[in-house]
């Protein structure tokens, strides 16, 4: 694997909603450039196109907790570790952050994935408003 993750990678509002299309998820536009400026950091990772094929950040308040989200990685380069990489690298990040426990939300299937980024799996509640 060539590519490398990179912090605060420069992002242009459609990437993305683009990448959030392409793993199937619903695009969310109205959420950038808002996120960038709300979240503590995130990063990315390009392919030798410069095309966006990887994406997370951390938001937190700033104190010693946040919260993992967003880990996105292009269908056409999954199973290569850049999941993986991408997240030990906004573990990393955290850490120099200053956030001491970093929390993640995840479906089930998605617990070795985790657990192989350093997560210890744990149960844990969700609540959403009602639209």
């Amino acid at each position: 694997m060539n590519y490398k993750v990179i912090i605060n990678i420069p992002i242009s509002n459609n990437e993305v909603p683009e990448l959030r299309e392409h793993v199937g998820w619903g695009r969310r536009d109205d959420d950038y450039p808002t996120l960038f400026e709300r979240c503590n950091f995130w990063a990315g990772f390009r392919d030798e196109n410069n095309k966006l094929i990887a994406f997370g950040y951390v938001c937190g308040m700033g104190l010693e907790h946040g919260y993992m989200e967003d880990i996105i990685v292009h269908p056409m380069y999954q199973g290569r570790g850049i999941g993986v990489e991408l997240v030990k690298e906004l573990l990393r990040e955290s850490e120099r952050f200053g956030l001491t426990i970093v929390t993640v939300s995840y479906e089930e299937n998605r617990t070795n994935f985790y657990k192989a980024c350093g997560f210890t799996p744990g149960s844990g509640g969700l609540w959403q408003a009602s639209r």
